[in-house]
């Protein structure tokens, strides 16, 4: 993956923590929605001054928006779900709490 589209995509995961829109974050960082989208999915690289911007309205910090411990492949997250599954297997309430979790996430797909 290239540091483009990784920016990109953190921006966008941040983004939506914070439950924000791309409208409502571009607006506050003070460029189009299509250019945030653009920074977004990696097609443009973020300007220095957009970025400060970014951390500063994302209420995020350098180090963590730069870090890369949070990228996984896709067999590893599998991997890793697992895992939580199967310690889990006897407790019926938190397979309950992981199953609508899941199904939550999913559903907004």
């Amino acid at each position: 993956m290239n540091l483009k589209k990784e920016l990109g995509e953190k921006i966008k995961r941040v983004r939506k923590q914070r439950n924000l829109t791309q409208e409502e974050l571009a607006e506050m960082i003070d460029i189009s929605p299509r250019s945030l989208s653009n920074i977004e999915v990696g097609a443009c690289f973020v300007k220095s001054e957009t970025l400060e911007k970014i951390i500063e309205s994302l209420n995020i910090s350098t180090e963590e928006l730069f870090a890369n411990n949070h990228i996984k492949t896709k067999n590893e997250l599998i991997c890793e779900i697992d895992k939580f599954i199967n310690k889990a297997k006897n407790d019926t309430k938190t397979l309950e709490k992981i199953y609508k979790i899941l199904k939550c996430l999913v559903e907004d797909l």
